[in-house]
């Protein structure tokens, strides 16, 4: 018959039972007693952790694939013939951003509610913990509301796609051509090379130049002294010669309307033309338009403000 210590507890000789199997690896009284207790709270701990690692692989999974069709989704080019497509970049750009955000907020939830479900098999009251998380939360929040602001008008301006990398926008104090786009901050660079970082939270309106279409505008001045019905035919002949130009209609999508007068001023009259184009392309085309209408006013003589009126060909002499 086996004699008990004194220290030794009861359950200690029964074979075949945890209290058993810790009291012999360890030899210690209150292992033992608590030999259950550690198993079935490690089986539940365990059983918990592999809960959340599968349900945090199978949403960002989810999020993936999501996020992947979305990427790649083609949509139809403008002024495409055929089943030609293209995959922006800026909705691949969007749709990982957002992505991203969401597997992390995934994680943060999952995580959370797995740590709390864990303490709770220990015994922990939760009460005071979660009553001081969230004195924390909103000191943290009072704290930091700024880039919490950011961080919320960066999330709304990427699922509305109010703009993308290579859009030329203009954010009020900053303008120019997107970079990069970012959560908490957009990257700008205007025309001198100047990079300018938007913190999103400050923006107050955006006007996107590359969006849809774009148009070109082109305003000719002559002077009062010229006639205003062939210097506007001559301004729709040429500008109708320019858009056929290679390198410059594959950038046309609609043709060119010529308004006629814009206005009248002290120093001329001024005539205006608008022609719509792709995102991006209204500089490239007005430059063009401006270069040709220059050189047929020159060739045509038609008299501009500011400049001396044309010198009239010499004709035959009147002496003898």
């Amino acid at each position: 018959m086996t004699t008990l210590l004194p220290e030794q507890p009861a359950c200690a000789t029964e074979a075949g039972t945890w209290c058993a199997r810790f009291y012999e690896w360890t030899n210690n009284d209150f292992l033992a007693r608590s030999a259950d207790a550690i198993v079935g709270g490690a089986i539940k701990v365990a059983f918990i952790v592999a809960v959340a690692f599968l349900a945090r692989f199978l949403l960002h999974r989810l999020v993936k694939r999501v996020v992947d069709g979305a990427a790649n989704a083609r949509l139809p080019r403008r002024g495409a013939t055929g089943p030609a497509a293209a995959v922006p970049a800026r909705r691949s750009q969007r749709a990982r951003t957002i992505g991203s955000v969401l597997r992390s907020i995934i994680s943060a939830i999952v995580g959370t509610i797995a740590a709390i479900m864990v303490l709770d098999v220990f015994g922990v009251a939760l009460g005071p913990i979660l009553a001081s998380a969230g004195i924390v939360g909103v000191a943290v929040g009072f704290g930091a509301q700024n880039l919490v602001r950011d961080f919320l008008s960066g999330m709304f301006m990427l699922m509305e796609d109010q703009y993308g990398v290579g859009d030329i926008v203009d954010l009020g104090e900053a303008s120019g051509v997107v970079e990069a786009v970012g959560l908490r901050i957009t990257t700008l660079r205007d025309v001198n090379g100047t990079v300018w970082y938007v913190r999103n939270g400050e923006i107050l309106r955006v006007g996107n130049k590359s969006q849809g279409y774009a148009v070109a505008v082109v305003d000719i001045p002559v002077a009062h002294s010229a006639d205003i019905a062939d210097a506007t035919a001559l301004v729709r002949q040429v500008s109708d010669e320019v858009v056929e130009r290679e390198g410059v209609k594959e950038h046309v999508l609609e043709p060119v309307d010529v308004l006629g007068v814009e206005r009248v001023g002290p120093e001329g009259v001024t005539l205006r033309l608008t022609v719509k184009v792709a995102p991006g392309q209204q500089w490239a085309v007005q430059r063009a338009l401006n270069a040709a209408i220059t050189d047929a006013f020159d060739d045509a003589r038609v008299p501009r403000p500011g400049l001396l009126p044309p010198i009239p060909p010499a004709g035959p002499s009147l002496t003898k």
